[in-house]
């Protein structure tokens, strides 16, 4: 069924505009002379590292470590994506990395 393009075009709008409001919304509740509240700077400082906790395992969940070659993949990824932060420390080239020797492995070693 297509979609009708005034639609699209709302819709896209609407999003761009819910975007760019929730990304203002810091600049206005905080602006240079307020000061942020504290419970926004720890959350600020330790979000980054539960979300990719939480990612780890939601992406390592679904290992039967009783079935092979289930996980191999998997945990020779995170392998990559550690040993890749660990060398550059640079996230972007961690996350991709890890993706594409995951893809690599998925399609090409370990086919299922």
């Amino acid at each position: 069924m297509p979609i009708d393009w005034k639609y699209a075009v709302l819709l896209i709008l609407t999003a761009a505009l819910v975007t760019l409001c929730i990304r203002a919304v810091p600049f206005l509740l905080f602006g240079r002379e307020r000061k942020m509240p504290d419970a926004a700077a720890y959350l600020g400082n330790i979000l980054p590292a539960a979300m990719m906790a939480t990612l780890v395992v939601y992406c390592l969940r679904s290992i039967h470590l009783t079935q092979f070659p289930s996980g191999i993949a998997e945990l020779i990824s995170v392998a990559v994506v550690a040993g890749l932060h660990l060398w550059r420390r640079n996230t972007l080239l961690s996350i991709a990395g890890g993706t594409i020797c995951y893809m690599i492995l998925v399609q090409n070693v370990f086919i299922v």
